[in-house]
């Protein structure tokens, strides 16, 4: 991997959690980064703590704000913020259309506004934080479970449609991470993700060590290849597993 050093970073989502942890990343390796955040307060204090640049606001659109802020390059683009949006198919279309937006729609604006100057320059690197439900699925979150595949699925395309002219693409994929995410998941995070979280500095560690050796699938928590291997393989056994754990869930809510 090339150095960070004087490269601008933006990184969505990074007043904390996993954003955060990559803010601090980044910046100690050198680049220069654009902490983006709806919290403005929260940007401005990671953006602080790292010597870089507050850049609040949505992150469906920051794209030009961010160019603005770095000078009008981008070398390494974290789509990293996210909605949990919990509920079945009968959420409300607003909660549907939240993730859309955030989840899928937010990575896509992000490359449509970044790919033209690094097809030119032929370079350039695009980190999306997608889940591991965006590889398996989560019970109680059909939203979340369906925009992540989405995440995925893009990154996926970026990846295969552009490699060959320079641009790097990363899917990053944890299970439970000690977050605000994980809180908001409420019992059905406590049953599947909480056992086996880890910190938002792992998913930092394991990115890095990703990109160091070029690697498009990021997977902070390694057993979920072979979740993911067993999902392809025996997709009905695989199913069923998980329709055990559905039903461990529902009996537990139960009064």
């Amino acid at each position: 991997m090339e150095s960070l050093r004087d490269k601008s970073v933006v990184v969505t989502g990074a007043g904390d959690g996993i954003g955060a942890a990559l803010a601090r990343r980044f910046a100690a390796a050198g680049a220069r980064v654009a902490v983006n955040d709806l919290d403005a307060a929260k940007a401005a204090a990671v953006a602080e703590e790292v010597g870089g640049l507050a850049v609040p606001g949505d992150a469906r659109d920051v794209v030009p704000d961010a160019l603005a802020a770095l000078g009008g390059t981008v070398d390494v683009y974290c789509a990293n913020a996210g909605v949990p949006a919990p509920g079945t198919e009968a959420a409300d279309e607003q909660v549907w259309t939240g993730a859309w937006e955030v989840n899928v729609m937010a990575h896509v604006r992000a490359a449509q506004a970044l790919l033209p100057s690094w097809l030119e320059r032929g370079e350039g690197r695009f980190v999306s934080t997608v889940s591991a439900a965006g590889l398996l699925t989560m019970v109680g979150a059909a939203p979340y479970s369906v925009t992540k595949h989405g995440a995925y699925a893009f990154a996926e395309w970026l990846s295969l449609t552009y490699r060959h002219r320079g641009v790097s693409v990363h899917a990053v994929c944890p299970q439970g991470v000690r977050t605000d995410m994980l809180t908001a998941a409420g019992s059905a995070g406590e049953l599947v993700l909480a056992p086996t979280a880890i910190e938002p500095e792992d998913v930092a560690d394991a990115l890095f060590a990703g990109m160091a050796e070029d690697r498009f699938l990021i997977l902070p928590h390694p057993e979920v290849a072979a979740f993911y291997e067993r999902r392809a393989a025996a997709p009905d056994e695989w199913l069923t597993s998980m329709n055990h754990i559905q039903q461990k869930w529902e009996a537990a809510r139960l009064p």
